[in-house]
């Protein structure tokens, strides 16, 4: 394998816009927003940023965030993707562009009107890319496949089957996850409560997966600052080193966004597994020393599975593990503090990244004591991303 670099690089800096239903602004707005907000945090001025790493589902190019915050000149520039397994692996591109010396100040984005604008839980969205974006749409839409929370439904159903998962266990992540929000100012349902007893009586969308096992739809935008980690040490923040970082996408890669993965032997083989092998190889840690994770969460099934993949808890326990109380803070994994994409914001994993920060810095509003090692995951089909990020 690579050798990896284990603390080389760090993330410095950490912006959000609003969360909301409207912005009211464009996406470029919004992008600098965040980046303008991460910059200043780091104690950085727009003129230091020589690199910019985007989403490859962005409608704001590089060179337009650069225009946008007064960057002088780009000396690098990239994109991850696709979509939701982007951001962890937009990290470790912008942290490869400072150790290959092609940018010293890498911001690192993703911007979106996910509800005013382009809403991507509709059919019509993935209906723009039938034949022309190699999504393989056209394979699944005449037999009724027509929206990502269909394919989430149909792997949790089989998960259901095999392992005996009851819906009151399910509910608890996205329980967990709005007692969290509720503690977050910036997210969208901090002023809404939910009991199991409204989980339960919301409406079924895709069977067996009601309202509030989907993500939010947001308007809004995220984004770091990563630099090497000798020169984190003098600026504004205390830093959170990139322990590791890693991509996968399992032995038998499928073309397409996520449907194609139904035909793998096991649709519920996901490449989150062999992302964990491979970022806790890189790391040099375990499962047992993560303190706290920012689990990528479209779908409430979406972060059980990695809870099993990861190694939090055996296969088929997920279930269990979530209604033991060990999602809480206090319990064996603390997960998506901000509240996550079902109660935060959905920034397609990005706003996983900048909480993954804060925990490490101690600044969460429901902060792990003792934080020293946070895990963050980016979507796991097609492909997948995650990052570690330790204390400096």
């Amino acid at each position: 394998m690579t050798r990896w670099r284990r603390d080389a690089c760090a993330i410095v800096g950490i912006g959000e816009s609003e969360y909301s239903k409207d912005s009211g602004t464009s996406v470029t707005g919004l992008a600098a927003r965040a980046a303008l907000a991460a910059i200043q945090d780091a104690g950085l001025d727009p003129a230091d940023v020589d690199g910019i790493v985007r989403n490859d589902m962005d409608l704001v190019s590089c060179a337009a965030l650069a225009d946008a915050i007064g960057a002088r000149n780009l000396t690098y520039f990239g994109e991850a993707g696709p979509g939701g397994s982007g951001p962890a692996a937009m990290v470790a591109q912008a942290a490869a562009a400072v150790l290959s010396g092609q940018a010293n100040t890498v911001v690192v984005f993703r911007s979106l009107n996910g509800r005013s604008g382009n809403r991507f839980g509709l059919s019509a969205e993935l209906e723009r890319s039938v034949g022309g974006a190699e999504a393989m749409t056209e394979f699944f839409a005449p037999y009724g496949l027509l929206a990502p929370g269909q394919f989430f439904a149909l792997l949790a159903r089989e998960y259901m089957v095999r392992t005996g998962l009851t819906a009151e266990q399910l509910a608890q992540v996205a329980l967990v996850a709005r007692r969290h929000a509720n503690n977050n100012p910036r997210a969208q349902m901090h002023s809404r409560t939910m009991t199991l007893e409204d989980y339960l009586a919301s409406r079924t969308l895709s069977s067996p997966l009601r309202l509030f096992d989907y993500c939010l739809e947001t308007d809004g935008a995220a984004a770091v600052v990563v630099t090497t980690a000798e020169r984190a040490r003098d600026l504004l923040r205390p830093p959170a080193l990139i322990r590791a970082a890693a991509m996968a996408t399992g032995p038998q890669p499928q073309p397409g966004m996520m449907y194609p993965t139904l035909m793998r032997p096991d649709p519920l083989c996901l490449p989150s597994r062999y992302c964990a092998e491979t970022l806790y190889k890189r790391a040099g840690l375990g499962p047992s020393e993560v303190d706290v994770a920012q689990l990528y969460d479209c779908f409430t099934i979406t972060a059980l599975l990695q809870i099993e993949d990861y190694g939090f808890c055996g296969p088929g326990e997920a279930g269990e593990f979530a209604a033991g109380g060990e999602l809480e803070i206090g319990g064996a994994m603390p997960f998506n503090t901000s509240g996550g994409h079902l109660s935060e914001g959905y920034i397609h994993g990005m706003n996983h990244v900048v909480e993954g920060v804060r925990q490490i810095r101690g600044t969460s509003t429901n902060q792990v004591p003792g934080a020293a090692v946070s895990l963050v995951t980016s979507a796991p089909p097609p492909a997948t991303s995650a990052l570690l990020l330790v204390a400096a």
